[in-house]
């Protein structure tokens, strides 16, 4: 189904202005591409209809949203449940409860836009708090985080899709086996090689969910955020143009849900369409992959490949898995698995469907013996414990993030993290042998593995990792 006859393109629309006697509109201060779409893209895209809506979702990411567009929220706050201020306040930005930034890639631009950040675009998080007016950094009531990259984001989404998936089934399954034999049945929780514990149906229907292992009870599989709470790129791009530039996308702000299309009462509604977000969430899921660079000095090319050796001979491969399979790279927005304030496939009459081999850099991704496209994220989609009585330092937060201890953390992907400095939830390393070293809890025994080697061996392992790069 095609959606171009719904575009203006930029073109045309500045050829609108131009034309206009009304001289003010060549000047118009409205973000280009917002409302581009006149509806959701639906159906399967053709190639050339997804790189009009990649483009356009470009163009959104870049700007820098305005008031004249809605941007800043005076009487709301930065929670993700819309909530009210107790305050209105006439600031446009806030640098801790935000809104932070004027534009998206204000902080994704390192090494390029849509890449990661510094720690001066650290952010704030404070779920736990309705009230949007603090103006301290003490951890009590904020967590830290830094700005991670995008690249891959879409694969991203399409493994912890199809490994959800795989694991309800196997819930389901289990619940169905108890049923009929009359006694508990225990089943092992296992992915594409990822163990996530154990669960024991009884034949009530009731299941005993004490022995899960880094995944919520629901054994939805959530990739996004330091903390792996994050459903989607739908829900990351609603909660962010919220929080960080007080535009409200009406899947959540809107009358649906507030009774208001003007619910941080700035007097411009709609400001985020659906179809924005839309148009947002296909480039961020069709951003390229990192790569893994080959060294033209042969001194560097060596060492890396002894560093990789000594990657795997700690095990740190245990968690930072160099590929996962996929089965399908086709990509549907919305989702399956999100919840109210943000869309899921359930919600809209057809999704988007586009299928991500249609892309050039795709086509270069290796495949296994059955066919499945090995995703190089370096990652297990898997939540941690980072910390133990010894070492701590990971353990720096206070409040729990949905529920989620303050020192578990999902397991950083490394692909990227050679051009990605500095390194932590908090951006608070400056090298990678200094993160490396505050790993623990899980990870001990390869901290320690790598603590004891010879200089040579651990200048090597960082040798192979700055392979692991984000092409300019």
């Amino acid at each position: 189904m095609t959606f171009r006859n719904n575009v203006i393109s930029a073109g045309l629309l500045l050829s609108v202005f131009l034309s206009s006697n009304a001289g003010a509109q060549v000047w118009s201060e409205t973000t280009p591409g917002l409302k581009q779409l006149q509806k959701m893209p639906s159906g399967v895209l053709e190639k050339p209809e997804l790189d009009e809506l990649i483009e356009i979702g470009e163009k959104l990411f870049g700007a820098k949203f305005t008031t004249t567009d809605g941007a800043g929220r005076p009487n709301a706050t930065q929670a993700i449940i819309p909530t009210k201020a107790r305050h209105r306040t006439n600031t446009n930005f806030a640098r801790l409860p935000g809104p932070d930034a004027q534009a998206c890639s204000s902080c994704h631009n390192d090494p390029v836009i849509g890449g990661a950040g510094d720690f001066v675009t650290n952010v704030f998080v404070s779920e736990g708090f309705s009230n949007a007016n603090f103006d301290t950094t003490d951890p009590q009531f904020s967590n830290e985080r830094g700005t991670n990259h995008l690249f891959g984001a879409g694969l991203i989404e399409l493994l912890a899709r199809e490994m959800s998936a795989d694991l309800i089934a196997i819930r389901n399954d289990a619940l169905n086996q108890a049923a009929i034999n009359n006694e508990p049945v225990k089943a092992k929780l296992e992915t594409k090689g990822v163990q996530f514990g154990f669960i024991t149906a009884l034949p009530d229907g009731l299941i005993d969910l004490t022995k899960i292992e880094g995944i919520d009870t629901d054994l939805v599989i959530r990739p996004f955020s330091q903390k792996g709470v994050m459903t989607s790129l739908r829900q990351f791009t609603v909660n962010a143009l919220n929080h960080h530039h007080g535009m409200q996308p009406d899947e959540r702000f809107g009358a649906r849900w507030t009774g208001s299309d003007d619910f941080d009462e700035d007097d411009r509604n709609n400001e985020i369409t659906n179809a924005d977000v839309s148009a947002l969430v296909a480039w961020q899921a069709t951003l390229r992959t990192p790569t893994e660079l080959v060294p033209s000095q042969e001194n560097w090319k060596t060492a890396a490949a002894e560093g990789e050796r000594a990657f795997a001979d700690f095990k740190c491969n245990a968690c930072h898995i160099k590929s996962l399979p996929l089965k399908s790279l086709k990509f549907q927005d919305p989702g399956p698995f999100d919840v109210s304030g943000t869309l899921n496939n359930k919600q809209v009459k057809t999704p988007a469907t586009y299928d991500m081999a249609l892309l050039e850099w795709a086509k270069s991704l290796p495949k296994n013996s059955k066919g499945e496209t090995l995703v190089p994220l370096f990652g297990d989609l898997k939540r941690h414990k980072m910390t133990d009585r010894s070492i701590s330092t990971l353990g720096n937060e206070l409040l729990s993030q949905r529920f989620v201890g303050r020192d578990i953390f999902m397991t950083a992907e490394l692909w990227g993290v050679g051009t990605t400095a500095p390194y932590g939830h908090r951006n608070d390393f400056t090298t990678l042998e200094s993160i490396i070293l505050a790993h623990s809890g899980s990870a001990r025994k390869s901290r320690d593995a790598y603590a004891k080697a010879d200089s040579e061996t651990r200048s090597s392992i960082i040798a192979y990792l700055k392979t692991l790069v984000i092409e300019k």
